[in-house]
């Protein structure tokens, strides 16, 4: 297994977890928050495709699929295009509701294709190229690609654990 496949599967793991966390939930069950504080089960799922569908088009050098291929505007949340809910208030956490989980499916397996699509192509001589200098020490394409990874298993995480809170209310 070369670096490619080991990210492929991985990305492919997140894609089984964001569809189990999701399945079977209504819009007011996917909007719940614990606390007015927190994150719900549908604001999880989006902004880790969000932080995906961002970092990945970024290093690739591809345009969005929010911004550019019609997913905003299916959502239609009161956000800017841009906003990937990095840094989001309760209320603009508030402001993430869709109707169904097949929208958050929808988006995120189209993400997940593309990101997909992109590291398959990839040669371990790639996830060296530096893709940010910003950073001390600079971010490799490996490196951003496992920090997106990394934060998207930890929102998928929190997802299924919502999910479980919630199943265990409807009983």
């Amino acid at each position: 297994m070369n670096g490619a496949d080991l990210l492929v599967d991985a990305f492919g793991r997140i894609r089984q977890e964001v569809h189990a966390a999701v399945d079977g939930l209504t819009a007011d069950e996917l909007a719940w928050r614990a606390d007015a504080e927190a994150n719900s089960v549908a604001w999880l799922v989006w902004h880790l495709t969000r932080v995906q569908d961002d970092h990945v088009a970024d290093v690739a050098g591809t345009d969005q699929l929010w911004s550019h291929h019609g997913w905003a505007e299916r959502f239609g949340l009161p956000l800017a295009v841009g906003d990937t809910g990095y840094g989001h208030r309760a209320d603009e956490v508030a402001s993430v509701r869709v109707g169904s989980p097949d929208l958050l499916t929808g988006y995120h397996d189209a993400v997940h294709e593309r990101t997909a699509d992109y590291v398959a192509t990839l040669t371990d001589a790639d996830l060296d190229r530096v893709v940010d200098t910003s950073w001390d020490p600079p971010v490799t394409l490996g490196v951003r690609l496992v920090s997106v990874f990394d934060d998207d298993a930890q929102h998928a995480g929190q997802a299924l654990l919502l999910r479980g809170l919630l199943l265990r209310r409807r009983e």
